[in-house]
């Protein structure tokens, strides 16, 4: 009996977990984050590889230098003799980064930034608003005591 209840608490506690927004909004970041690399890659591969192409190679990956010579480079571009340093792949792998970090954020950081900015000053201007109403009802509400008090104090005077 206590082993099933336990149980049932183990799974209500894990159906929260999975439930709860962070956990869903993660798994849609990670599917959306997927797509998205290959819409950089195509980039870098159909636009940035091609302007590159007209000062050099159109394979940025093709790019390295050699180290220690002799280098020697096999029909499927690894090195056999020598070391190399494969800058190209950095290279390529520097504009990935930077083209997917802009578009992450002119396309979704500044956006919301801005959104939330906007949100935030009219929270402000209505909570303004909340309070000088506020402070208008406190001073009616004590000009209406002063009268009174006036009224008692003139009743009290006059015989």
């Amino acid at each position: 009996m206590v082993s099933q209840e336990k149980n049932q608490n183990l799974l209500e506690g894990f159906k929260a977990f999975l439930l709860r927004g962070n956990v869903i909004d993660l798994a849609v970041a990670v599917v959306i984050g997927a797509a998205f690399t290959n819409i950089v890659n195509a980039i870098v591969k159909g636009v940035i590889s091609p302007v590159v192409g007209a000062f050099g190679t159109k394979n940025l990956e093709s790019y390295r230098s050699c180290l220690k010579a002799p280098c020697q480079v096999n029909e499927s571009g690894e090195v056999v003799q020598g070391v190399a340093i494969l800058w190209g792949s950095v290279l390529s792998a520097t504009l990935s980064f930077l083209i997917t970090a802009a578009v992450v954020y002119f396309l979704m950081v500044l956006p919301m930034a801005r959104y939330l900015a906007r949100r935030a000053a009219l929270q402000k201007e209505r909570r303004g608003v909340e309070e000088a109403l506020e402070v208008t009802e406190l001073e009616l509400l004590k000009d209406i005591r002063d009268a009174l008090v006036a009224q008692r104090g003139a009743e009290r005077g006059a015989p």
